[in-house]
């Protein structure tokens, strides 16, 4: 018997993990970028492969995004998203302010 709290749709949370994690293979589509991510983060690819499943990780890519403008609009289009979704899903995971 299901929950009557819960709903068939993913959750805010899990969609807002899936856009960090669709953010995080745009980063890994060109080596540049994502260098530069954990170059600022001080991950390393261990690390991230090692925490992917981390909310606090799926904010810190969306905080990441959310930086830098160009990376964002260029993600963004990429996506088909508007860049205030990114904002929208980066609210729904840890350490958001209000």
């Amino acid at each position: 018997m299901k929950h009557p709290s819960r709903s068939a749709a993913p959750s805010a949370t899990a969609e807002a993990a899936t856009i960090a994690l669709n953010f995080l293979a745009f980063l890994a589509a060109e080596p540049e970028r994502l260098g530069r991510f954990l170059s600022l983060t001080g991950l390393d690819p261990g690390g991230l492969r090692a925490a992917i499943d981390s909310p606090v990780l799926h904010a810190g890519l969306l905080e990441y995004a959310l930086s830098d403008e160009s990376l964002l609009l260029a993600f963004a289009a990429d996506q088909g998203l508007a860049p205030d979704a990114v904002a929208h899903a980066r609210r729904r995971l840890p350490g958001a302010a209000d």
